[in-house]
């Protein structure tokens, strides 16, 4: 039995999986995530070219995409719903794998959902299927993937189409095809994100229109390659080095990842995030006057390096990937949230001052334990002399220190009261995380327009 064979008999026996409590709650909590990242790019430049060039497909079918009012159809809505949720840079990460699954997952599984009018339990079901499935799949093929490829992107794909497959019901055979057919068409270059460019969220878009195609066409009877991640030719071979294909199913249906993700803090890229708890850390715990701050030392790992290389960003995304940026926000704003990466704070010379005592390294400690912890090592020096120093293990939001229901509920709100106001906004978070028993269909009525 091929790889792709043992996930597609997985998801075919998940029809007949009780879910726990526990497990059910987390995909709330990833979908109220969701939600607030969807929200939060929907009013962006971005969003608005993508629905402009999307627009001889609005205006037909039955799904909801963010920031228009008019309906599309399913692939139409994955695109750019999946797009559209990943522009804010505030969506989870499963953080064994370097990856965001929200967008391409769930994207793909509530457009298909809608368009069905599908159940919310239904789809938040799917949506721990669709995480499983690619959550696994990102974790063997690190870290050599990640060198090159988003794999947001690539191991996205699988998600959108495991997800897919639950809701239509495929059996093992038609899941394994739609997975196989879905892999093929993976994609996404990391140099995609390292110049400012507004190609890095179409590909969870791309990732979710995928997947959810590939899950409709397997339906219909269309085949895939059964062996397409571990064949000679194939995904693993083609992406990474020396895949660890031999862990792939460990403790699988026993254990479920969407209980254990990493939901954003702060509004920018996650490599970031480390340092930013840092700095936040040692100025919660001493009284730091900032106007006396000397030098900052930033010891982290090699990705951090690379991709937050950015220094005095011109640009809200050159700002988002920029360590030194982000470190000094906190400092001077006290959070790192939108009001960071607008452009009063892109011009503001506190800021712009402070980032010139920032010095960045690879830490060898922090790179060593890289992916499955991110960490940063912190050094503050005083004009006197006196040095201030934090070792941050993990990031915020971690699962091993996560966000509580209530900061996610208040980041979410943060995010969704501006555009959508405090009555939706309340309403939204309450029927996502408090279990109401209603339709996709209803539920998006809650944020379209």
């Amino acid at each position: 039995m091929t790889l792709l064979q043992e996930f597609g008999k997985f998801i075919e026996g998940s029809y007949q999986i009780t879910f726990s409590p526990l497990t059910i709650h987390s995909a709330r909590r990833a979908l109220l995530d969701w939600h607030g990242a969807l929200i939060a790019g929907a009013d962006t430049d971005a969003a608005s070219k993508l629905r402009e060039a999307y627009v001889e497909e609005l205006g037909v079918g039955h799904c909801s995409v963010a920031g228009s009012h008019q309906k599309a159809f399913s692939r139409a809505a994955a695109f750019m719903n999946g797009t559209i949720s990943h522009i804010a840079e505030f969506d989870d990460i499963f953080r064994d794998g370097a990856y965001h699954p929200a967008c391409p997952t769930i994207s793909a599984a509530f457009a298909l959902a809608q368009s069905r009018n599908d159940s919310v339990e239904d789809l938040l079901a799917a949506i721990i299927i669709g995480y499983e499935v690619s959550t696994r799949i990102s974790k063997v093929i690190q870290p050599s993937h990640y060198k090159y490829f988003h794999t947001t992107g690539t191991a996205g794909v699988f998600g959108s189409a495991a997800a897919c497959a639950y809701l239509l019901k495929l059996n093992a055979s038609q899941a394994c095809d739609a997975l196989a057919t879905a892999g093929t068409f993976a994609s996404g270059l990391q140099q995609a994100f390292r110049s400012d460019s507004m190609t890095k969220p179409m590909h969870p878009g791309h990732a979710a229109e995928v997947g959810l195609n590939a899950a409709l066409t397997a339906q219909a009877g269309m085949t895939g390659t059964p062996d397409l991640l571990e064949g000679d030719a194939g995904f693993g071979a083609a992406l990474c080095e020396n895949p660890r294909w031999e862990e792939l199913f460990e403790g699988l249906g026993s254990s479920w990842n969407i209980e254990h993700m990493t939901f954003k803090n702060h509004g920018c890229c996650g490599h970031n995030f480390p340092a930013i708890d840092a700095v936040s850390h040692l100025l919660n715990d001493h009284q730091i006057d900032i106007e006396q701050i000397k030098k900052i030392r930033v010891g982290a790992y090699k990705a951090t390096n690379d991709v937050c290389r950015y220094v005095h960003p011109k640009t809200p995304f050159e700002a988002k990937f920029s360590l030194t940026y982000t470190v000094s926000a906190r400092i001077i704003l006290g959070r790192v949230r939108e009001r960071a990466f607008l452009e009063a704070a892109l011009n503001n010379p506190k800021i712009y001052s402070m980032e010139d005592k920032v010095e960045l390294s690879v830490d060898p400690e922090c790179a060593a334990k890289f992916p499955l912890h991110r960490s940063a090592k912190v050094e503050i020096e005083m004009n006197d002399g006196s040095i201030y120093a934090h070792h941050q293990y993990t990031r915020h939001g971690d699962p091993d220190e996560p966000l509580t229901d209530q900061e996610l509920v208040d980041k979410f709100h943060e995010l969704a009261e501006p555009r959508i106001g405090l009555q939706q906004a309340q309403t939204i978070s309450g029927e996502v995380l408090g279990g109401a028993d209603l339709s996709v269909r209803d539920l998006a009525k809650l944020w379209s327009k």
